[in-house]
């Protein structure tokens, strides 16, 4: 019996039907059992030489590639700094003016300097890298390349040979002279000038010369002492150099790097060290196509490195030990998919396609409900998958700060001290949080935030300025406090004195697109309910810069994300020789108070005792006082995870969390199998129903021709 073309079609898609393959699977198949990380990303990284990367989309591919010599613990809180490629601790050890060794008890103003002691652990390698192969008398086969051996390079995968070599102390003391080099640009050299030395002195020798020239000149605080051992000497006392350490700055650079990537041709090629990192790490980057996706491979050469046996107490409970004692990593790939748009970014996630995601303001409520205790939980949907959330809050602060040199806002003054202090009451940013941010953060009580040595829980840490310690947890003052700290200011009901009219203050902004003026006229509300009239002054980012630098700007919002876990790291936003017109420092408020400045030179240097949190909380006390910040918000991070996500604990402070990830492959083919299943039935039933209709149609037909 004949079957006509479209019984054949229907029969062909019903029998389609049965396979349970998932059409709409963006990976390759075989790939379904792998264990491989699936991730996003929105926007290329700028930067992946670690000299010059200071982004977190930058962190997230370079801190998996390079190691400096430590890294903070996985899973102990508060964050604790521990061997990378270090063998142990740095060895540190003061010495006076003439560099004699003083004991570890000696006063700080008899520390001439610091000497740092680095000792690395063996066996430790480069992944394999065109830049360091050789041929069979030892010599490079890519440091002399002509313009015929790179007229038919595109990419650095087009060198068939690579090659691998032994980490040594020089490259780290290498790595040091790069940042020095004024070509390099690195965003922390002014800052090194002041605590490296010869740090400056090298930057000034070598400004005129290539960066290759770095090799063979010598930076008088950095020295190799040995293949396995270097030195850095800093000015003075600072505890907080151990945090830099741990910083991809300090992460080792082969000399061999700057020579190959330095050959004329490779650049106009796109072959730099800012487009094809080489480093120690966990994993190497095997597809840069920032335009498509970016691949992370597992390092064959990486050390030996096991996941931590030990951590919080919760940890176990948690599971977060089970792979205690395994070697690292446990991943073999990264596959990282540009994805520009939320929508589609969010609907492969919640099909399995993606491991991870960040919840958009617009799925927020699809993810997440809070209860009435305020709580964050996950929505049946989401608990239905197994999701797991992972909510932490910010080594972050968000601000809205008063130049301190202006004429009505700044100053000293009780007048416009109580001014500030009535604004610090009356901006609710209980309320801000809500609206603009969908919860997702926590008041802020002072300038250091959660998870920072010093930050104060409970009633002895809020602000008393702005609230009052019930029911267990602070509540903001009342509106007639506010009103009456401005009458006591002289500006009753909001009445400036000199012109009889409301008082006007100036909010300098870079917010001026249409998706800003809800929040923008939120804020004059808030100044509204003193009586206070709010003008906006928007401007582009440039122009906002230089009203900063000068002195210009009245009242403005400022951000500060934690470099180190320290509260010198935060507190010294407001010490007065950081002042940002005086000194083009980071104190943008331009405060000034010799009190809090003495107590600030006293603590900053200090290792963490119950003499430095108490020094702590009285700098935190008199800036509360002073007000020179609204001091707004700490953010609060909210992500999901699939339920095959393993050993997942935040970490504000590591970016090389790559490594300690496990992914179950085969829940995770399971379960995509099982949400994206193909549907063919409708597809079925419309063709059937086409068939029915045309069967008159063909049967008149047959009928004519046999007519």
């Amino acid at each position: 019996m004949k079957i006509s073309s479209c019984a054949a079609f229907l029969l062909a898609v019903l029998l389609a039907a049965c396979q349970p393959s998932q059409l709409n699977n963006p990976y390759s198949d075989a790939d379904t059992q792998q264990s491989i990380l699936y991730q996003s990303f929105s926007e290329r990284p700028k930067h992946l030489d670690p000299a010059v990367a200071y982004s977190s989309n930058e962190y997230a591919f370079i801190a998996q590639i390079y190691e400096p010599p430590l890294q903070y613990h996985y899973l102990k809180r508060p964050y604790e700094l521990t061997p990378l490629t270090a063998s142990k601790m740095p060895q540190v050890q003061y010495l006076n003016a003439k560099g004699e060794a003083l004991p570890a008890t000696a006063a700080e103003q008899d520390i001439a300097f610091t000497d740092y002691l680095l000792d690395l652990q063996d066996g430790v390698r480069y992944q394999p890298h065109p830049a360091l192969a050789k041929n069979a008398h030892g010599d490079y086969l890519y440091h002399h390349l002509t313009a015929a051996d790179i007229a038919p390079l595109n990419t650095l995968n087009d060198l068939p040979e690579t090659g691998s070599r032994a980490l040594l102390a020089e490259d780290y003391v290498y790595q040091i002279k790069r940042l020095a080099h004024p070509k390099n640009q690195s965003p922390i050299a002014e800052i090194m000038k002041n605590y490296i030395v010869g740090f400056a002195e090298f930057a000034r020798q070598v400004a005129d010369k290539p960066k290759t020239a770095v090799k063979d000149l010598s930076m008088s605080g950095v020295t190799a002492l040995s293949p396995t051992q270097y030195r850095i000497r800093i000015k003075g006392k600072y505890p907080q150099f151990s945090y830099w350490l741990a910083m991809l700055f300090f992460a080792p650079m082969p000399w061999e790097a700057d020579v190959f990537y330095g050959q004329a041709g490779l650049q106009d090629k796109n072959i730099t060290l800012d487009w094809f990192p080489i480093g120690t790490g966990a994993y190497y980057l095997a597809e840069n196509n920032p335009n498509r996706r970016m691949i992370l491979q597992k390092n064959p050469h990486f050390h030996p490195e096991a996941y931590p046996s030990e951590g919080e107490p919760s940890d176990q409970a948690k599971g977060l030990l089970m792979d205690a004692g395994k070697p690292l990593p446990f991943i073999g790939q990264a596959v990282f998919m540009l994805e520009k748009e939320t929508i589609p970014y969010w609907s492969k996630f919640l099909q399995g396609y993606f491991d991870a995601s960040g919840i958009a303001s617009d799925n927020f409520d699809q993810a997440v409900q809070f209860t009435g205790g305020g709580e964050a939980r996950l929505t049946d949907a989401m608990r239905e998958k197994g999701m797991q959330l992972e909510t932490s809050v910010e080594t972050s602060s968000f601000y809205m700060g008063f130049n301190m040199l202006d004429a009505t806002v700044g100053g000293n003054t009780d007048k416009a001290r109580k001014l500030r202090q009535a604004l610090a009451i009356a901006v609710d940013f209980e309320e801000f949080i809500s609206i603009f941010r969908n919860g997702r953060g926590v008041p802020a009580q002072g300038v250091v935030p959660p998870g920072i040595y010093g930050f104060a829980d409970g009633p002895t840490g809020i602000n008393t300025e702005v609230y009052e310690w019930q029911d267990k947890k602070p509540h903001r003052k009342s509106l007639e406090a506010a009103k009456q700290l401005m009458s006591e200011a002289g500006y009753a009901n909001g009445i400036d004195p000199k012109t009889g009219q409301a008082l006007i203050l100036y909010f300098d902004t870079m917010a001026a697109g249409a998706d800003d003026r809800p929040m923008l006229n939120w804020y004059r509300k808030q100044f509204a309910k003193l009586g206070i009239e709010l003008v906006i002054r928007a401007t582009d980012y440039n122009r906002f810069q230089e009203k900063m630098r000068n002195g210009n700007a009245q009242i403005f919002t400022w951000g500060w994300n934690a470099d180190y876990p320290d509260p010198e790291n935060f507190l010294f936003l407001l010490y007065g020789p950081n002042s940002k017109v005086k000194f083009g420092g980071e104190n943008a408020s331009n405060y000034q108070n010799p009190e809090f400045d003495r107590l600030f030179e006293k603590m900053r240097n200090m290792d963490n005792s119950e003499e430095r949190y108490r020094l702590i909380q009285q700098l935190q006390a008199q800036v509360r006082h002073d007000a020179p910040w609204l001091f707004g918000f700490h953010p609060k991070s909210f992500a999901l995870y699939h339920s095959w996500y393993k050993n997942l604990k935040p970490n504000l402070m590591a970016n090389n969390q790559l490594k300690y990830t496990r992914i179950n492959a085969q829940e995770r083919a399971q379960k995509r199998e099982a949400w994206n299943r193909p549907v063919f039935w409708p597809l079925g039933l419309a063709m059937a129903g086409l068939v029915v209709l045309a069967l008159p149609a063909v049967r008149a037909y047959r009928r004519k021709l046999q007519g």
